[in-house]
């Protein structure tokens, strides 16, 4: 694992880390987007644990960690194999997407470390970094795009109701334009539960996720039109535990 240690040079600067970060975010999308096959061929659940590697020259590699403890640099999370086939793919991939941006992350700043940035160099890298989407939103498709379509909610004016007027109003024509757009794409949105993508849905109820906005007959997520009257951020049960898992988590 040399090359994913390497240190962009004796006395870096700033813009040597981000280009180091660059690179190894580069190696990483292309893991989880047009070389993905690959990548997930290579993560064999029969294997000892492994990790995701970026390294500098914008190449990925699926392999064992360090042996060395600690290792030259942060360790990427282990054993991402072990879950390929344990939950939904995208899900997998959120997961695995997620801790790589933690992991790129906690290199580069690793590096501001070790080769002795202030505050405003630490400051000035992280702005650096933030101006690029992560892996998260390019992988999982999380940057939000105008006019973006959704399912409707059939025979029914709001999937999550407020009894704010004005909440209930912006409700009603974001539904209203998700409507025109089911109309469109004749059914080809699926409950992200059941897969199903009959239009009207059981029982002619969905509702959003505010997370990851994918759509649930709300009898597959056990939510009543009555209940969902009363919840203001919907999260489905996916999302509910991703945040219990990175709840303990601060970058």
């Amino acid at each position: 694992m040399e090359a994913a240690g390497r240190a962009p040079s004796t006395h870096p600067s700033v813009e040597e880390v981000f280009l180091d970060f660059k690179g190894r975010r580069t190696a990483i999308v292309k893991a989880l987007t047009t070389e993905y096959k690959d990548f997930f061929q290579q993560c064999d659940p029969a294997k000892d644990d492994l990790c995701l590697y970026g390294f500098p020259n914008e190449v990925w590699q699926v392999d064992l960690p360090a042996e060395e403890v600690p290792a030259e640099i942060p360790e990427p999370v282990l054993g991402i194999n072990f879950a390929r086939d344990g939950m939904e793919e995208r899900d997998w991939v959120s997961f695995v997407a997620a801790h790589s941006d933690t992991w790129l992350i906690a290199v580069a700043m690793f590096f501001g470390a070790r080769f002795g940035f202030d505050k405003a160099d630490r400051g000035r890298l992280f702005d650096m970094i933030n101006d690029l989407p992560t892996v998260f939103e390019v992988a999982v498709g999380k940057v939000k795009k105008e006019g973006k379509k959704k399912p409707p909610v059939s025979n029914h004016s709001n999937s999550k109701s407020k009894s704010n007027s004005k909440r209930g109003s912006e409700s009603q024509r974001k539904n209203s334009k998700a409507m025109e757009s089911k109309e469109e794409e004749q059914g080809e949105t699926a409950c992200g539960a059941c897969g199903e993508n009959d239009a009207a849905g059981v029982d002619g109820f969905w509702i959003c996720c505010d997370i990851c906005e994918r759509w649930f007959h709300g009898k597959c997520v056990k939510i009543t039109r009555a209940k969902a009257d009363f919840i203001k951020h919907y999260k489905c049960p996916t999302c509910s535990i991703k945040k219990l898992v990175n709840c303990s988590f601060k970058l």
